[in-house]
């Protein structure tokens, strides 16, 4: 029985490498491979070994005659995707040079330093970005790493911005706690660039520093009443639940009876979600106590996620979509939704006609009783309602139609509000400008060419980025491993071209425990 990749998967690709027959696709050599919202295991292909068992650091991959009740669907899910004529026919062959630390090949040589002496690298930042840069570096025998985390606990938005019902994913902790274990790596928590040490500090103590820093914040809706009270960032809702020391002290008002999320990504549908479930089943994960004693006392029964564009576009995951539609909490379309399904089926990409297909199963379900996630698309919103002295009242929508002719949408010039109490803002996430380091305003990163920091004199010898501060807010947790990868060849060759400099003083350990 084939091996199947189910909803928990992080596109992390330790399975590629294990896999003996290359039946995992895409692949980090394939171009599909940074868009893609999972892996897939070629049923065809496929021998049933179970080398991709023990690599997935999620438990993501189960032999197909072990699959859970909440994962039935993922079977079919893996065989259509190679029986669909979108899919390519050529596989690209695995590069063996990208095998994984926790599944080598062979014992990569030290890397050349100028002088002889053993390398040093400095990451600032802990998070999916940071952790896999490391544990590239520390293939090098001669390499030993600092990474400064300026929180008083590790690994970003692996541990803050993770739902805590998706136990899953959440396992991908424990990969970085075994990289963390090793000897060659300090993790300084409680050290922050410009408070505890300095960009210049760090270039002069090793041979290159790496920032690794993610998108700091998230992108603020601009129309009329986005700074009421009862308005709020999903990114402030989730570091909130989740104990986020720079949103432990919020607090959210839950005592109307409905919800807007404006946006339609996996985080917007893991706060709906979050919403709209039992506090009881919440109560045996890492939730924030504070939060769940909120969510116990919440009087909210409906939150509504609302979608500019159509349901062949929508933002959220294939994955994301199942563990909604599976996982015991109501969800249902109105009618404008489900027209808007309907129009967008016999999509060529076998993703999005899977989300489509799911989409109408949902349309189609009874009402039951309890708090209800309601999906509406093509819906822009254009002004924040209050009470005149400050409290949010609804949000007032323009609603669109689909475009045929051009693809895309168009406003109607219809308007329509819907009453809430509270409104979280969901569209996106954005890196903050770092001192000393030069930062694109336009695209929110830091200028880079394959994660050399640029500037406009060129690339800076000694000077990296990788993760969300290099690409954009875009990919998975597991994406972040071959970005990261990336970065550190473009650091080996300044290494070994004679670019970087030799550390002025010796290395000082401080390991913190995390």
């Amino acid at each position: 029985m084939p091996h199947v990749v189910t909803q928990a998967c992080c596109a992390d690709a330790s399975c590629v490498y294990a896999c003996p027959v290359n039946c995992i696709h895409p692949t980090p050599d394939e171009p599909d491979f940074l868009t893609s919202e999972m892996l897939y295991i070629d049923p065809a292909t496929c021998v049933d070994c179970g080398a991709c068992v023990s690599a997935c650091p999620v438990g993501a991959i189960v032999p197909g005659n072990r699959i859970e009740p909440a994962h039935e669907r993922y079977p079919a899910i893996n065989a259509d995707h190679y029986s669909d004529a979108a899919t390519p026919a050529v596989r690209f062959p695995v590069d063996p040079g990208l095998r994984l630390p926790l599944a080598p090949i062979s014992k990569p040589k030290p890397m050349a330093s100028p002088g002889g002496e053993p390398v040093r690298v400095a990451i600032v930042g802990s998070g999916p970005s940071a952790m896999y840069a490391a544990d590239e570096l520390l293939r090098y025998p001669n390499v030993s790493v600092t990474i400064h985390e300026r929180l008083d606990k590790p690994f970003g938005l692996a541990r803050y911005g993770v739902a805590p019902d998706h136990l899953s994913t959440r396992k991908v902790m424990a990969l970085f706690d075994e990289i963390a274990r090793n000897d060659r790596l300090d993790i300084l928590l409680n050290s922050e660039l410009g408070r505890d040490v300095t960009l210049s500090e760090l270039q002069r103590d090793n041979h290159g520093v790496i920032y690794a820093g993610g998108a700091g914040t998230d992108r603020r809706l601009n129309i009329p009443g986005a700074d009421l009270d009862g308005v709020a960032s999903a990114t402030d809702f989730v570091g909130w639940y989740n104990g986020h020391p720079d949103f432990a002290d919020r607090e959210f008002d839950l005592s109307s009876r409905r919800a807007v999320v404006i946006g339609n990504g996996n985080v917007a549908l893991d706060v709906a979600r979050i919403l709209a479930t039992d506090p009881e089943r919440l109560a045996s994960t890492s939730i924030s106590r504070p939060a769940l004693d909120t969510l116990r006392s919440a009087n909210i029964d409906e939150i509504v996620v609302v979608a500019r564009r159509g349901p062949a576009e929508a933002a959220f995951t294939l994955p994301e979509l199942i563990g909604l539609a599976d996982g015991g909490v109501n969800v249902a379309l109105d009618s404008d939704a489900v027209a808007a399904v309907r129009a967008s089926t016999g999509s060529d990409d076998h993703t999005v006609e899977t989300k489509l297909r799911l989409l109408a199963e949902l349309a189609d379900r009874p009402a039951t009783s309890g708090p209800t996630i309601r999906i509406v698309f093509l819906r822009s919103p254009l002004q924040i309602e209050s009470d005149g002295v400050g409290a949010v009242t609804g949000v007032t929508f323009g609603i669109n139609r689909l475009d045929s002719q051009r693809g895309g949408i168009e406003a109607t010039g219809e308007v329509e509000t819907i009453d809430a109490g509270l409104v979280l803002t969901s569209i996106g996430y954005r890196g903050v400008e770092v001192a000393d380091l030069p930062f694109d305003h336009t695209r929110g990163i830091i200028p880079n060419e394959q994660g050399r920091v640029v500037t406009s004199a060129g690339p800076t010898p000694g000077l990296y980025v990788t993760g969300w501060i290099k690409r954009g807010p875009s990919g998975f947790i597991g994406t972040n491993k071959s970005d990261s990868a990336e970065t550190v060849a473009r650091f080996r060759e300044d290494l070994e071209a004679g670019l970087l400099s030799a550390p002025a003083v010796r290395r000082r350990r401080r390991l913190l425990n995390h």
